[in-house]
């Protein structure tokens, strides 16, 4: 993991100034990340679409980046999209969110594919995110993680064709391709 600095905290990580950047801290390191590309930008669009259904169906409510999701002191993320069912929503402050979501969905990116797959993914299982989604806009692939036990398992990747679903919104199918149209 390739940190700028010295470890910090949240607290020092909210005095720094604006500079139009997204930061995250993992493990006290400070992250930045670079702005995503056309077909990052679509995906979220897709997923967003998608969990409006969720939401409609009353099972929680999604949020899109930048959107701060405080895990505890060192870890503050910010997924590409996130959900969190109804009967969890005390986590959610006007600010940010502070406690694990229910899901977390990361769109790989040239600059960020290695930490989404590794540190982000170590961090969302040890916090206790119950499921994590990485969408593969190169590959139109859609990889789950199911938190078993402390630890995740993999199912897919599913590519066109596929049809999933998820327990935190029992009744909404969701189709692969759907993600990248």
């Amino acid at each position: 993991m390739s940190t700028i600095g010295p470890l910090i905290s949240r607290h020092e990580r909210d005095q720094l100034p604006d500079d139009g950047k997204r930061y995250e801290l993992l493990e006290g390191g400070l992250l930045a990340s670079p702005s995503p590309n056309q077909k990052h930008q679509r995906c979220i669009w897709q997923l967003m679409a998608f969990l409006q259904s969720a939401e409609h169906a009353g099972y929680g409510r999604g949020y899109v980046a930048p959107f701060d999701v405080i895990l505890d002191d060192y870890n503050v993320v910010e997924p590409d999209v996130l959900f969190i069912r109804t009967e969890h929503f005390h986590i959610i402050t006007e600010a940010h969110v502070e406690g694990a979501p229910d899901l977390v969905v990361e769109v790989l990116s040239p600059g960020t594919q290695d930490r989404d797959r590794g540190v982000k993914a170590h961090a969302y299982a040890q916090f206790g995110v119950e499921e994590y989604w990485i969408v593969d806009p190169e590959n139109q692939t859609l990889t789950i993680y199911r938190l078993t036990a402390g630890h995740y398992q993999e199912s897919g990747p599913y590519e066109s064709g596929a049809t999933i679903t998820s327990p935190v919104f029992p009744g909404i199918p969701l189709t692969v391709e759907r993600l990248f149209q």
